[in-house]
């Protein structure tokens, strides 16, 4: 299948990459020539701004968009929808809000185009280990990429089944994508992933805060123990209930900078963050841990700590995510 990319960033370029392993052609764009150019050399079909991108693609087109939120994505979006055709399709895979996904779906139908919103998550990891997709769209424009979708996904791979699932349940979950519903809930299933994220980041963070001042002369001498925080991330790493993705990158980060020096411990937020937890207002559920995390990200900017540059550390290990300058 044939898909345009705009925007080859650290996902974006990978995405195409995985694509073109899996046979699928790609015309690309991107403002950096360079990252054209490097696509170019791997079998892609580089091209030099939006007009040429369109007229590079077969009808109907489908076009990736990935760049971040906001006016980037909105102003591309919006020059695409003077080029395209009727029944081409726009996919945004970026982190973009969700009302803006369903204001956007309706804008394009009226001009005879499709909106598809997807939800990726995967990072930096996803030419190796795919990349798990939450899709929002109309089924027929959904199906009719589902070649796309069942390339970038991670697959079934050596996760065990899970026991009692319904034979009847959508098959493409334990590929690693869903169609989660229409315009914007693709975006807003990421949404709340990624607020899941900042609690259990900031779970961890805490945890190892507690385990790395174990030896504060503020205790009694009797109860001071100097605890090797490497050791404890790899023993958790096996056969532990908190195993997972982000244990193991912690126990990486600790592996070759075990003081986190490299770090300062100031701790962005992407959005996703506060947008899950103006939602929750908005259906009034509860979210201690979840707005918690998110208040300690602000804290961080101002006065950091061994848990904040962990933090850091986690965000760097999985999305390549450089810290903020503090203010």
């Amino acid at each position: 299948m044939q898909l345009g990319i705009i925007g080859l960033g650290r996902m974006g370029g990978n995405i195409a990459r995985r694509l073109m392993l899996n046979g699928h052609t790609t015309v690309v764009y991107d403002r950096n020539e360079a990252f054209v150019k490097n696509l170019s050399e791997e079998g892609a079909t580089g091209v030099a701004d939006l007009k040429a991108l369109v007229a590079g693609l077969q009808q109907p087109r489908a076009v990736w968009v990935m760049l971040p939120a906001g006016d980037p994505t909105e102003n591309t979006i919006n020059e695409l929808s003077e080029l395209l055709e009727h029944g081409d399709v726009i996919i945004d895979g970026g982190n973009t809000n969700y009302k803006d996904d369903v204001r956007r779906g309706k804008a394009l139908a009226e001009k005879g185009l499709h909106y598809v919103d997807v939800g990726t998550s995967g990072g930096v990891w996803g030419l190796e280990r795919g990349y798990c997709m939450m899709i929002g769209g109309d089924t027929e424009t959904v199906q009719r990429l589902d070649p796309i979708f069942k390339s970038l996904a991670p697959g079934l791979g050596s996760i065990p089944r899970t026991r009692d699932r319904s034979a009847s349940a959508d098959p493409r979950a334990e590929q690693g994508y869903i169609h989660a519903g229409p315009a914007g809930a693709g975006h807003f299933v990421k949404m709340i992933h990624n607020g899941i994220e900042y609690g259990m980041m900031q779970a961890f963070a805490e945890g190892f805060d507690i385990l790395k001042t174990k030896n504060s002369e503020n205790l009694p001498e009797d109860q001071r123990f100097d605890l090797n925080v490497g050791d404890i991330a790899e023993v958790w790493r096996r056969g532990s209930v908190v195993s997972s993705w982000l244990l193991d990158l912690t126990a990486d980060a600790l592996a070759t900078d075990p003081k986190l020096d490299g770090y300062s411990g100031s701790v962005a937020d992407s959005g996703e963050g506060r947008w899950t937890i103006e939602a929750a207002m908005e259906q009034a559920v509860p979210v201690p841990v979840l707005s918690t995390s998110l208040f300690a990200r602000f804290r961080s900017r101002q006065q950091s700590t061994y848990g904040d540059k962990m933090l850091s550390a986690m965000r760097f290990g999985f999305g390549g995510h450089v810290e903020t300058s503090k203010k």
